[in-house]
């Protein structure tokens, strides 16, 4: 069951993980390893701190519902939506849509959910331990 609520410490994190995305993208951007993979297993948890900012939401629910949206836009990237929709190359709505298709990228979303499931499940844990 989703319910608004506002959590700050979600959205400062989401802050930081988007100037972190920032920094990748602008000052990290020639080293390949980082701008490639590290961005998009990143982005999958920028997206989870920015909803759970304002709604409460069960977890695990949500980290599928990442999963399953990131891998939507990749698809949709296939299909060059960015261009379709009429953004220009460069445009900061074509870079945030993506241009290129690629399988990696969907493995980067999957590698970042788990991350992200094994964080929640190792807090559960903890609550329940204390």
């Amino acid at each position: 069951m989703m319910k608004l609520k506002f959590s700050l410490k979600y959205f400062l994190l989401t802050i930081i993980i988007f100037l972190v995305e920032v920094l990748i993208a602008t000052k990290l951007k020639d080293i390949f390893f980082v701008r490639a993979y590290l961005g998009d297993v990143i982005v999958v948890m920028l997206l989870y701190t920015l909803v759970k900012s304002f709604i409460k939401v069960n977890n695990q629910k949500l980290i599928v519902g990442i999963f399953i949206f990131s891998c939507f836009v990749e698809l949709a990237q296939y299909f060059n939506i960015a261009e379709k929709l009429g953004f220009q190359p460069g445009s900061l709505m074509y870079i945030v849509i993506g241009n290129s298709f690629s399988w990696i990228d969907i493995l980067c979303y999957g590698v970042g959910c788990l991350l992200l499931y094994l964080y929640v499940k190792t807090q559960s844990i903890q609550q329940a331990l204390s």
